[in-house]
């Protein structure tokens, strides 16, 4: 039995813009863009939050804090944890999935995208979706893109303006594009291990 398109899309399966269920993307995505203006027209942080879990179809936390302009081209496979700040301009391609642990930072102008296409041109008009997992206590510095199928590490940090294409192991700094490692296991405190 074939799975549903949006089950199709999360794990990783290619899926052609012809496909019959692909209608099904495009209300979610409909819907999204009918409800974003009021979400980037709103006066304050908890209006924010309110219509963008609107969006997601999931409450945020009172402890977490978008800034307006935000932008999601689905919303529906976007999770977003506790006390986790979001910055200007920021831009979320989610088909794939994204999940944003508790405690990350992230600057301005971050575009996390989890939607690719096939590199065959005979396929190149289809979807091809990985996830994206940003752990626990992570900061993504402005202007960072976070390609399809990447895990950013607890406690890592992102460098402005990196391009990042690999996973990010936890207690490390990475920058540059493609982006790599510029410190190891720079917050290791006594206090912190268990």
């Amino acid at each position: 039995m074939m799975k549903g398109i949006f089950e199709r899309l999360k794990g990783g399966k290619t899926v052609p813009l012809d496909d019959p269920e692909f209608l099904k993307v495009n209300e979610v995505v409909n819907r999204t863009l009918s409800l974003s203006p009021a979400l980037n027209a709103a006066t304050s942080t908890a209006e924010i939050r309110q219509r963008l879990s609107e969006i997601i179809g999931t409450s945020l936390d009172e402890s977490t804090t978008i800034f307006a302009p935000f932008y999601t081209n689905f919303g529906r496979f976007i999770k977003i944890g506790k006390q986790v700040f979001i910055n200007h301009a920021c831009s979320f391609l989610d088909m794939g999935g994204i999940t944003i642990e508790d405690q990350v930072m992230i600057g301005p102008k971050v575009n996390l995208i989890t939607e690719n296409h096939p590199l065959d041109p005979a396929d190149r008009r289809s979807m091809l979706c990985k996830p994206i997992l940003i752990k626990r206590n992570a900061w993504i510095g402005a202007g960072v893109t976070i390609l399809p199928g990447v895990t950013i590490g607890e406690n890592a940090v992102v460098a402005a303006g990196a391009v990042v294409s690999k996973d990010v192991p936890a207690n490390t700094v990475v920058g540059g594009i493609p982006a790599k490692v510029i410190k190891n296991n720079f917050f290791i405190r006594n206090d912190y291990i268990n």
